[in-house]
């Protein structure tokens, strides 16, 4: 309905406007549409960067843009129309007679609201591109009955073309590349499934961006957290004090931007299998958790003579001390260990000393061969750690001990 709304508008509009103007300057204003139209595209680029230096909003400089560039050429075909139009009326006003004055004027008119319609459909072609890539996203981002007017209006348009056929006329005259729509895809895919936040957090390339603390903040901000769960409206989601905060470090975002780029097959192949196919042939890529019983296990193996009540007492330490501990191996080679129980002495007849250990937050890197290597430090302490990867799980020599690790699932 919307669609057949605008169309009798600018079929209103542009006929009057055809009919007043006459048919030299509506025909040239046809010519002057179809090919601004064709080169506001190529032309926005060059735009955006006289553009970036008074508007610092990056979607609206990739808005504004081909409109700027599209508006700016049509107003040079406008002028070269008036200026041909004038130089005929005064051929007409002034060497010829009135009667064939009279003629020409009636015939300009008349062709000019034939040629009106004519713009019309080209404006109402044109329309539909900006209105199909910005619906293709807020159908799926924005489909809440709380949205705003805006994404609402944009939702009702988007359908309407699909009903009325335009979506496919304006899908084969639109430049934006395949990425455009695949992104859109992945942002719907994330957005209508909130339970998929764990398996986005979990993908390799994001891992190292989890534990930085602008994101650590971003995961522990209970109210969008809700908000996302319960699908509240864009716009909530988009005036987070968090997300704020985010989108406005130009570094940050060109960082998840990329990361996104890189790996926008594999990363939407993963959140619907849970299986990357770049990633997986790197086994010690993900999130890893302390299994306690099989790492003392594997001590004992080693260790001879070690009582049942020595067992039960480092039992309970270790369960106490390693419940929280989670090892990181991200695929740009960092690694981290967080909340890794730096174990203290005991000083002798002091009471009330508490737990024996300081849970700390290691970080280094990693590196594949024989074995991994992995270099840990944080807080003073210097770790070298050696680890493989079998069916039971990561096996990691730190230090003096030997911890069994399990990969989270997501």
């Amino acid at each position: 309905m919307t669609i057949w709304i605008l169309a009798l508008v600018l079929w209103l509009f542009c006929a009057l406007l055809g009919h007043k103007q006459g048919a030299i300057r509506a025909s040239i204003s046809f010519i002057g549409i179809i090919i601004s139209g064709l080169l506001a595209w190529p032309l926005s680029g060059l735009v955006a960067r006289v553009l970036r230096l008074v508007v610092h909003h990056p979607i609206a400089v990739w808005t504004l843009s081909p409109i700027i560039a599209f508006v700016a050429l049509l107003i040079v075909f406008k002028w070269v129309g008036f200026s041909v139009h004038r130089k005929v009326r005064v051929y007409y006003q002034y060497a010829r007679d009135e009667i064939r004055m009279i003629m020409w004027q009636r015939v300009n008119k008349r062709v000019g609201l034939g040629v009106g319609f004519l713009n019309a459909f080209v404006y109402l072609v044109l329309i539909s591109v900006p209105i199909y890539n910005l619906s293709y996203w807020t159908v799926q981002i924005a489909p809440s009955d709380q949205e705003t007017f805006e994404f609402k209006l944009l939702d009702r348009m988007g359908q309407d073309l699909q009903s009325t056929g335009m979506a496919k006329v304006a899908c084969a005259i639109d430049p934006l590349p395949k990425f455009y729509f695949k992104s859109a895809d992945l942002a719907g895919l994330v957005r209508q499934n909130p339970q998929l936040a764990d398996r986005l957090g979990a993908y390799p390339p994001f891992l190292s961006l989890g534990e930085r603390s602008d994101f650590q903040a971003l995961a522990q901000d209970s109210n969008l957290i809700n908000a996302w769960q319960t699908h509240a409206s864009f716009a909530q989601l988009w005036d987070d004090s968090q997300i704020q905060y985010l989108r406005q470090n130009p570094a940050t975002v060109d960082l998840v931007w990329k990361l996104v780029e890189d790996n926008l097959d594999d990363l939407t192949g993963y959140l619907n299998t849970g299986q990357s196919a770049k990633y997986d042939s790197e086994p010690i890529l993900g999130r890893w958790d302390v299994d306690t019983t099989k790492s003392l296990q594997l001590m004992l193996r080693t260790r001879a003579n070690v009582s049942s009540t020595e067992m039960a007492a480092m039992r309970s330490i270790w369960d106490n001390a390693y419940s929280n501990a989670v090892f990181v191996a991200g695929s740009d080679n960092q690694a981290f260990f967080e909340n890794y129980p730096q174990f203290t002495t005991p000083v002798a007849g002091q009471k009330n000393q508490g737990p024996p250990f300081t849970p700390v937050t290691l970080q280094g890197t990693w590196q594949s061969g024989d074995n991994y290597e992995i270099t840990l430090a944080g807080n003073g302490l210097n770790k070298t750690a050696t680890g493989t990867v079998g069916d039971s799980g990561l096996d990691l020599k730190i230090g003096d001990d030997r911890l069994v690790l399990e990969r989270e699932n997501h």
